[in-house]
């Protein structure tokens, strides 16, 4: 039992750390727009003192016109008329500032704010490495990089204008409170505390269940974005009502968290309302009767009540506020988390200017997750200009292979070496300059033809693309296009059919034309014919420049200078076609498991 209270005791003041924490830094992000949210606070600032100014000309109207009611003397509208035109100026003079107030905070610092920070998301992901977007669906990226910055831009407008102006507001009507009848004052801001304490734990119920809001909003985005990713394979296998089904679920658990989180917000301005109206109704009688028992002006009371009314609409603001707040820290939280994801250590050494091609691998060991080990001592050497392939069951480590070459993820020991020298010397960027890749899957941006060909190589000339795409044999189809090489296309497009896509991001990498050329699986969407005549271009093209293919067909592969068996993450069997064959081990029951028939 003592055990439970110490956790919950430590769960709330973690709690409460992080509150002060994230509230803290919500402030700190606002530093770079500090000159316009300034003037904004000026701007409330002056809004204060219209709304002052407003009860006291009024009180003095009333003093006026109840003085004229006792004793009637000519020109009584020739006497008012200063005070209603300064009313009136007042009047407009706040009506003016409040537009102008909300055109800085929405219009402009929000905007900023808002552009700014996902800016920033967007340059950190670049720097995050490839593990994160592996492990991170990408419909809860986009949702926290939309909605939830979306609504952190808000939280500027609620800090300025809530929360600054409601407690300057506040402090104001107090003081004239006191200072124009402190008997009058005293129902006022005795129940003020009340009202603040109330707004706070009130507001303090609903963080929970905003947390849960934001969690779910990202797996509702999550789904959407595989759903509509993967919609022909959803139609083909009639998945559609389970989907709706999945969505649905989340989407009602999501909207049962929106509704608490607004009840528990918006239930505390009726409360506030109650307990201002109280003081409202005290001001009121304990008015009248100081009015007939004491001889106050009646002026002076009516000024007095219209501050007390005015006290209640702070104090709602403030209510209104500090939930406000909660719904935009549950967005911040989500936020500053990829904010605050740890970068991968990049050091800055670059390659020599000119690569040879020569890659050595000593000892490595890698595995995706600690207690599953994957790759373990490998150990191989390859050779400037050689073509070599690795062949192996499913989940022997092929891929991974690539992985490493490419530093997309960094290796637990051992070394890889590119012309003798240590890749873990080179940044990143530098490192896969070296290499021209071809993936399994496709993948193209909206864009023409010819742009997604020279995306590896955007200053190639229009030449030099029609040449690549001629060595990867899709010259011929790209001319019979609507467009030719300036026709649009995209991933999803329907204009180009999938081994097309494969032919070009061959030609993109033939583009690239970089010392070092990676295709894992890279024929595996092209017709047998078109795959000899890909290979024999890959071997002119190439020359001297070192290749690795990674094939299930092992048919792509027979012409490699050296073929390397992974097996458990290990080398089991390297040499050539042939010799692997005359040898009759792994590789030939792989051969004979495709060819046998």
């Amino acid at each position: 039992m003592q055990l439970n209270e110490q956790r919950e005791d430590t769960k709330k003041k973690e709690k409460k750390r992080f509150f002060d924490e994230t509230g803290k830094r919500l402030l700190k992000e606002i530093k770079p727009l500090r000159k316009w949210v300034l003037i904004s606070a000026l701007i409330c600032l002056v809004l204060i003192g219209c709304a002052v100014a407003i009860p006291e000309l009024l009180g003095g109207l009333v003093d006026q016109l109840y003085g004229w009611a006792k004793n009637p003397v000519p020109g009584l509208a020739k006497s008012l008329l200063p005070g209603i035109f300064l009313l009136f100026g007042v009047y407009a003079l706040e009506g003016i500032l409040t537009y102008v107030k909300y055109y800085l905070l929405q219009s402009i610092v929000s905007r900023y704010y808002c552009a700014g920070m996902r800016i920033r998301l967007s340059e950190k992901l670049m720097r995050q490495p490839v593990s994160f977007m592996d492990k991170t669906p990408a419909g809860d990226v986009i949702d926290r990089m939309m909605d939830d910055v979306g609504d952190m831009a808000d939280s500027i407008f609620g800090i300025v204008d809530i929360l600054l102006s409601g407690f300057l507001k506040l402090g104001v009507i107090a003081v004239i409170l006191i200072v124009t009848d402190w008997r009058l004052a005293i129902p006022v801001v005795l129940l003020s505390p009340l009202s603040i304490l109330l707004s706070s734990k009130m507001a303090g119920l609903g963080e929970k269940h905003w947390d849960n809001h934001y969690e779910l909003s990202g797996k509702l985005t999550s789904l959407a974005e595989e759903a509509f990713t993967n919609y022909p394979t959803t139609k083909a296998f009639n998945r559609e009502a389970e989907l709706l089904a999945k969505y649905d679920e989340v989407s009602e658990r999501q909207q049962k968290s929106r509704i608490v989180a607004n009840f528990l917000s918006s239930i505390v301005q009726p409360v506030i309302a109650f307990v201002n109206a109280a003081a409202y109704i005290a001001v009121a009688v304990l008015g009248g009767w100081l009015i007939i028992n004491k001889g106050l002006p009646i002026g002076t009371v009516v000024t007095v009540i219209l501050f007390a009314r005015q006290f209640s609409g702070p104090l709602e603001q403030i209510a209104y506020g500090l939930g406000y707040i909660q719904h935009i820290k549950a967005a911040a939280k989500r936020v500053f988390t990829m904010l605050d994801q740890p970068e991968e250590a990049d050091p800055a050494g670059v390659v020599e200017a000119v690569t040879k091609g020569q890659v050595e691998i000593r000892h490595v060991d890698f595995s995706y997750e600690a207690d599953k080990p994957l790759i373990q001592d490998l150990s191989m050497e390859v050779k400037p200009g050689q073509k070599v392939a690795i062949v192996g069951p499913t989940g022997a480590g092929k891929t991974t292979i690539v992985n490493l070459l490419m530093r997309f993820y960094d290796i637990q020991s051992g070394q890889i070496l590119i012309d003798g020298r240590d890749v873990s010397e080179l940044s990143r960027a530098e490192n896969r300059k070296l290499f021209a890749m071809v993936l399994q899957d496709t993948w193209l941006f909206k864009g023409t033809v010819a742009e997604n060909v020279a995306y590896g190589r955007p200053d190639a000339t229009r030449e030099e693309i029609e040449r690549a795409c001629d060595l990867a044999y899709c010259d011929h189809f790209i001319r019979r296009l609507p467009e030719g090489y300036d026709t649009v296309i995209s991933e999803d497009s329907t204009a180009v059919s999938s081994g097309q896509k494969q032919l070009l991001t061959i030609a993109r990498a033939l583009l690239a034309d970089r010392p070092l050329l990676i295709l894992d699986e890279a024929t595996s969407n092209v017709d047998t014919r078109t795959e000899l005549l890909i290979q024999k271009a890959m071997d002119r093209l190439m020359g001297n420049r070192t290749c690795f293919v990674i094939a299930h067909r092992l048919s792509t592969i027979v012409d490699a200078d050296k073929i390397l068996v992974i097996r458990d993450g290990r080398i089991v069997e390297q040499g050539t076609h042939q010799s692997l064959l005359a040898e009759k081990g792994f590789y030939y029951e792989l051969f004979q498991s495709q060819y046998a028939i």
